[in-house]
């Protein structure tokens, strides 16, 4: 189904970017801009910023837990005596760490640079498209970005008793009765809420309205599907931790008890409030969010990876239509299996049977995804440059994570590891090696599209490799420790319980490995700053591949992005016909 009707606005609207963009000053240019491009930027650049942020919040925390008690070298006095008396992180610090550090890398990191940042930058570009369909909304979506990142952030200085403190989960009734930071972590909720709902809006309306002539829906790319399909779970399942977040800050400023249940006794003191109401119903609205939370953070990695695995296996992707439908059924399904991070509450067997067999389905297009990329890879001619390291490394990891995870969608098996490290092991396999392995590969692949230079490969063998082994350092370990029953969440990491003594020294072991992992990001930093200067100069179409934003003369293109509104003649991924001149053959290419 090509959008045939879309042709006279799309070169109307390139023609008034083009004519315009010279009278822009430089502050609408670089920052106000309503350049998709440019909005993607500052996405990637913010949003990486924000998980070096997170990323650091972790290196303290993983002090603590390889050794408890002790003053954390170089820096603890930084920190006061509030925080860190004579440099030893005081519980309650830790737990302003693990908060932030959940939140800042899922709501500020991971999301942002996934959708706000690859998605506005090829998304367009993908479909032939000149811009976005709501340019100034796309440019409200950053700055609401933006400001709820800074509301985190600020919430570690301004409110007294320091940041939130209740875990990325914000479970009530804890929750409702924590220090001032919760109030303002709810702020920044909002804000960055908003902004997705504005940016999943756009993405619908600019996959649907404004693609290329000939573009029918099964000529996308993967990569478009699955910003597409992400969409959809952000704009359908943000709203209720939204009026979630509404409903605790009324609990919390203005007397009511959405969440706050009659008799609760706070350190010996009846609570005074008027009660009634539902922890639960907390939890209900945050998993009906945050379960496809988890599908909005691997979806666009899984359409990096297949972009970059087509293209450097010179063919196109094995069973296309099936990823596709495997896609759009795993969006569905990711609204039906929130209640299997809550077996612990005494779930009816009914339900708890309902949701254990949702959770057990929507596995299943995982893996025909999953195994279709492997396929891909199979009699390909394959360039082992670094952003197929990094693709061909999400497939492996991500396969553990998602194996992984599978005890834990039964709550025969869920019980005994709820809240136990091998939960933080699966996740992170999803979302560490797993999806940041992906945008890593997506950074390596599409930097020459915005810049005009190639990153260094020497340098990018230098951040992959280590961080391959290191990454396994981390998090394998957790695995071991949770089954031997060590909780998460403890500001000791499980010194005090007899139990864990066997398996306490695999902190350390993490610890190490996380410090490791955090020197060689070095030369990835090096290396992104380094090749806009001096890196390999490349043509428009730096590594030879059939889809639109090659196409786009220019890296990156100018505003409006085309000269004229390219047409489409063929699907994605036409690499290798056999009787071609070349081994690739563009979209936009007549014959």
């Amino acid at each position: 189904m090509a959008s045939t009707g879309t042709t006279t606005p799309h070169a109307g609207h390139a023609d008034v970017h083009e004519h315009g963009a010279h009278d822009l000053s430089f502050w609408k240019k670089y920052v106000f801009s309503t350049d998709h491009k440019t909005i993607g930027i500052q996405y990637a650049v913010t949003a990486l910023c924000f998980l070096l942020f997170g990323f650091f919040l972790m290196m303290l925390m993983r002090w603590q837990l390889a050794f408890p008690g002790k003053a954390i070298p170089l820096i603890g006095g930084l920190f006061g005596e509030g925080r860190a008396p004579g440099g030893t992180m005081l519980p309650t610090f830790y737990n302003e760490l693990g908060a932030m550090h959940g939140t800042i890398m899922v709501f500020l990191g991971i999301v942002p640079l996934a959708v706000g940042g690859f998605g506005n930058f090829v998304l367009p570009l993908q479909i032939g498209a000149p811009d976005m369909a709501f340019p100034r909304i796309n440019m409200a979506s950053y700055w609401f970005f933006f400001l709820g990142g800074v509301t985190m952030l600020l919430s570690f200085i301004i409110p007294p008793g320091g940041a939130a403190q209740s875990g990325w989960t914000s479970y009530a009734p804890l929750s409702d009765i924590a220090g001032s930071g919760q109030t303002w972590w709810i702020m920044g909720m909002v804000l960055l809420i908003t902004s997705s709902l504005l940016g999943a809006i756009n993405f619908i309306v600019t996959t649907i309205q404004l693609r290329a002539p000939g573009l029918s829906f099964f000529r996308l790319p993967f990569f478009c599907w699955a910003q597409f399909v992400t969409a959809f779970l952000l704009l359908l399942a943000f709203p209720p931790l939204e009026a979630a977040g509404v409903l605790q800050l009324m609990d919390r400023v203005a007397g009511t008890s959405f969440f706050l249940p009659s008799g609760l006794v706070v350190s010996g003191q009846a609570l005074q409030v008027s009660g009634g109401g539902n922890p639960l119903l907390w939890q209900h609205l945050f998993w009906f969010l945050a379960h496809p939370e988890v599908y909005v953070l691997i979806l666009p990695a899984m359409g990096i990876v297949a972009e970059i695995i087509a293209n450097n296996t010179r063919k196109p992707l094995f069973g296309y239509r099936t990823m596709v439908y495997s896609l759009i059924f795993l969006g569905f399904m990711s609204f039906i299996v929130w209640a299997h991070h809550m077996f612990m509450t005494g779930m009816g067997t009914t339900m708890a049977a309902f949701f254990q067999t949702t959770t057990m389905i929507i596995s299943i297009p995982s893996v025909a995804i999953l195994t279709s990329l492997i396929i891909s890879l199979w009699g390909g001619s394959i360039r082992f440059n670094t952003p197929m390291l990094f693709a061909l490394a999400f497939l492996p990891m991500f396969g553990i994570g998602g194996l992984t995870g599978l005890p834990l969608g039964l709550n025969i098996t869920d019980i005994p590891l709820h809240d136990t490290y091998y939960v933080i092991g699966h996740f992170h396999y999803v979302v560490a090696p797993g999806t940041i392995f992906a945008l890593f590969a997506g950074i390596y692949y599409w930097y020459p599209k915005a810049t005009g230079r190639k990153m260094s490969e020497t340098l990018g063998r230098w951040h992959f490799w280590p961080s391959l082994l290191l990454m396994n350092g981390i998090f394998m370990p957790m695995f071991l420790t949770g089954l031997a029953g060590m909780s998460r969440r403890l500001a000791d990491g499980g010194a005090t319980y007899a139990f864990t003594k066997p398996v306490l020294h695999y902190n350390q072991w993490s610890s190490f490995s996380a410090w490791g992992l955090a020197l060689f990001q070095i030369p990835f930093i090096i290396n992104f700053f380094w090749s806009m200067k001096n890196g390999e100069k490349v043509d428009s179409n730096a590594w030879q591949s059939t889809t639109l934003e090659w196409s786009a003369a220019g890296s990156p293109p100018g505003h409006g992005n085309f000269k004229t509104i390219p047409t489409v003649y063929r699907g994605a991924y036409e690499y290798s016909v056999p009787g071609a001149a070349k081994d690739f053959t563009p979209q936009d290419q007549r014959s």
